[in-house]
């Protein structure tokens, strides 16, 4: 599978990192893309940077390359996930937005059908934001909020960020094995 792992300015890095390194595990092509803001942010809350994006994933863009090869239909994927996702990038990909390569890939996975993983990180909603992410649903996108689940009784805090990065790719249609409801 090729996979698009877009991280963005908002909360919640390490939920993005998390997941690029599980696909990459599984043998995944993993194409990333981090936005200024997601550097900003990936520095004030991890030990990591940009150079371990890069050094993990298949291929690393920036948010301004917007010839990266996924900007076209053209591009076989098999899905994208923007996690952690701002509710600016939300909306822009809502509202046809597309002035980055972030919301260009995100667009042009919606209209050729594909999967999208929002995984949006911001509360409370106001009806902004509700409006927004009811749009992006309602365009086919997947609405994920970075939630706690906590029936899984997680122990620690990667125990509840690997329960959530297990969600997230199976939305993707990437079949995973985590504690589920009994």
């Amino acid at each position: 599978m090729k996979l698009i792992v877009a991280l963005t300015g908002a909360s919640g890095q390490v939920v993005g990192i998390r997941l690029i390194e599980k696909l990459i595990s599984k043998g995944f092509e993993v194409y990333a893309i981090a936005s200024r803001s997601a550097k900003l942010t990936m520095r004030l809350e991890t030990d990591y940077d940009e150079t371990y994006i890069r050094e993990i994933a298949t291929k690393y863009y920036d948010e301004d390359e917007i010839h990266a090869p996924f900007s076209s239909g053209s591009f076989r994927h098999d899905g994208m996930a923007i996690v952690p996702c701002t509710m600016k990038t939300a909306a822009s990909i809502a509202y046809g937005i597309t002035d980055n390569l972030i919301t260009r890939a995100a667009d042009v996975t919606l209209k050729e059908g594909r999967k999208l993983v929002v995984a949006v990180r911001e509360a409370p909603l106001h009806k902004g934001h509700l409006s927004a992410l009811l749009r992006l649903s309602e365009l086919g996108a997947i609405v994920y909020p970075l939630v706690l689940s906590m029936y899984s009784k997680p122990k620690n805090l990667d125990e509840l960020i690997d329960f959530t990065v297990s969600r997230i790719m199976e939305q993707l249609g990437i079949g995973v094995d985590y504690k589920r409801w009994e």
